[in-house]
């Protein structure tokens, strides 16, 4: 029984993706079991029954499907499967080719089908596997909605320099493209080289600008007003600015005032909170944890952030619910650092309830202490164990520690301690080597004179370059 592939093809576009997946079972099965079928028509039939897949939401299924339709593809004889470099004229013909419900050509094109691939892998979260689909696609083949879509990954897998590229591609192509304006803006391109990529169209009426009132100048206003949204809304950039700074100082005083000032002039900003959260909490002060806790609720209660300050919130009253609000805020979204560091605690907490004598759950525990801010908890911990333990990894862990809260002298001393047990220790020896400079007055993290900062122009102009 041959299955139609115009009846396939309007299932899908009139929605009725249930009854169109159905029919694609019975036209694979058909296909299959024919010797006298073409690879051609097994592949289009595949492509189509990955096409209701995807519009259900059965993106795994969807990836397997579309990769058989590539391999049957490939026994086909050699064409050139490059899609022809989208033109403005084009582009709506391109959109529609690209669309998941929408491939009723004669052939498959290879790049289209890859396309699905990764917006397959895109929609589960596999960021990583949909980039490679796409750098599969040679960037003459991609046409807007793949330029988009790779924009979107390379800024995900914060890969900056790669996503304003491809968002710069999609403007060449068309200048209409709203989203990838305000994400060059966000990303920092000035206004200046995000109009280089409009075309300009010459006023010839003899009328003022504002009178001529072209595509052109209508972008340039709102470009201009995107930056001052964007200017408007600089407290998103303060608390990046902030969570850095926290990094490189963690428990500072100061950085906490800052960051609650930032939530004064923002008050259902949600970004960064559970760091605000956890030194909240390393001040004691509950009342104000206990406040942010309920407002973040009350802002967005699906945000990640939420549920890693629950977990801050509950840590000591119940661990168990602590788990569960980091657990919940990985679901939410797995890139997400803080709700795997409060996880991680936990499960680091525990296994020293279970073995008190596990070295290697002090160290990480101790690292997280530190991460965190708390130095003083992580030399109570570590030197716990310093009575049972004549371990090299021990003594690094503490000098480094120690160097964190500028107690040089105590670092100097286990950084000693951790080379007579161990010389080949690479660890104890790159810290003996940065105490030192610290010892002497001279910045460790300083680059070198003359030859790394002319390294560094040149990187500078390269980075440039390719911007430009």
């Amino acid at each position: 029984m041959d299955v139609p592939k115009d009846q396939f093809s309007t299932l899908l576009d009139h929605g009725l993706y249930s009854s169109a997946q159905i029919l694609g079972c019975f036209a694979v099965s058909s296909t299959s079991i024919n010797p006298e079928t073409s690879p051609h028509l097994k592949a289009e039939s595949l492509v189509l029954f990955g096409d209701s897949l995807f519009r259900e939401r059965e993106y795994r299924r969807a990836i397997q499907i579309y990769k058989q339709a590539l391999q049957y593809h490939k026994i086909l004889p050699k064409q050139s499967a490059a899609t022809p470099p989208t033109t403005r004229s084009s582009l709506s013909a391109s959109n529609r080719s690209s669309s998941p419900n929408s491939f009723n050509t004669s052939a498959i094109n290879e790049n289209e089908v890859k396309f699905k691939i990764a917006t397959c892998h895109s929609s589960i979260g596999e960021n990583r596997a949909a980039l490679a689909e796409m750098e599969g696609i040679s960037s003459k083949s991609r046409n807007l909605e793949m330029n988009l879509m790779m924009a979107k990954l390379y800024r995900n897998s914060r890969h900056t320099r790669a996503a304003v590229g491809c968002y710069k591609e999609c403007l060449r192509i068309s200048p209409y493209i709203i989203e990838a304006i305000i994400a060059l803006a966000e990303l920092g391109v000035s206004a200046k080289d995000i109009l280089s990529l409009f075309p300009q169209t010459p006023n010839r009426s003899g009328r003022p600008p504002f009178d001529h009132f072209d595509s052109s100048r209508w972008l340039q206003i709102f470009l201009g007003t995107v930056i001052i949204i964007l200017s408007l809304l600089a407290t998103q950039r303060c608390l990046e600015l902030f969570s850095e700074l926290l990094q490189r100082f963690p428990n500072n005083t100061h950085i906490l005032l800052e960051m609650a000032k930032v939530r004064s002039i923002d008050p259902y900003v949600v970004t960064y909170m559970d760091e605000y959260a956890m030194l909240l909490k390393l001040k004691s002060d509950h009342s104000k944890l206990n406040k942010l806790v309920h407002d973040l609720l009350n802002i967005d209660p699906t945000k990640p952030e939420v549920f890693v300050a629950l977990s801050v919130l509950w840590e000591k009253k119940d661990e168990r619910g602590a788990l569960s609000y980091a657990e919940k805020s990985i679901r939410i979204d797995e890139r997400h650092v803080a709700g795997y560091i409060m996880k991680a605690k936990k499960f680091y907490e525990s296994a020293l309830r279970l073995e008190p004598g596990f070295l290697g759950a002090a160290l990480a525990l101790a690292e997280l202490h530190v991460m965190e801010g708390r130095n003083g908890d992580a030399v109570s911990l570590l030197e716990r164990y310093l009575k049972d333990w004549a371990d090299d990894s021990l003594h690094v862990k503490l000098a480094q520690v120690f160097a964190a809260t500028n107690m040089l002298q105590d670092a100097l001393s286990h950084y000693q301690a951790a080379l007579r047990m161990n010389p080949q220790n690479e660890s104890a020896k790159k810290g003996l080597e940065r105490l030192e400079k610290q010892m002497k007055g001279v910045d460790p993290d300083a680059p070198e004179e003359d030859e790394d900062n002319e390294v560094d122009d040149g990187d500078g102009d390269q980075e440039e370059a390719e911007l430009l």
